[in-house]
């Protein structure tokens, strides 16, 4: 899988804890990934549940409990650790979302993605 590097998005675009849904790439079958403010630290993961391979949002940037301590999937359910994207509960516990490699520049916030959900061996 080919990945380049994106900038996604700016540090105040995102809430602390918070995290935004990105689309990088082919116009029809775009790649999804979220990017995550949580505790002072960045972190980018596909946006593909560990379980059945859904978007974990239903609602725009939607991805966090109520209590803001877990990102959730709308889906079925599962709870992930935002720092590790480690699965903690629901039907995938113990599985892992997909981490991306990012880094912060000034405020610029980039992550390597793939050009096409095509390219990731979840479809």
């Amino acid at each position: 899988m080919t990945e380049q590097e994106w900038q996604i998005a700016s540090l105040p675009d995102i809430s602390e804890p918070g995290a935004i849904e990105f689309r990088v790439g082919d116009k029809d079958w775009p790649f999804r990934g979220i990017v995550v403010r949580w505790q002072g630290e960045v972190y980018a993961y596909a946006n593909v549940c560990a379980h059945q391979g859904h978007p974990l949002n239903l609602d725009a940037n939607q991805f966090f409990t109520p209590e803001q301590t877990l990102l959730i999937c709308a889906s079925h359910g599962a709870v992930f650790e935002p720092d590790t994207g480690h699965c903690v509960g629901g039907p995938c516990a113990g599985a892992s979302l997909r981490a991306l490699k990012c880094r912060v520049e000034g405020d610029a916030i980039f992550v390597n993605a793939p050009a096409s959900q095509r390219a990731t061996h979840f479809f």
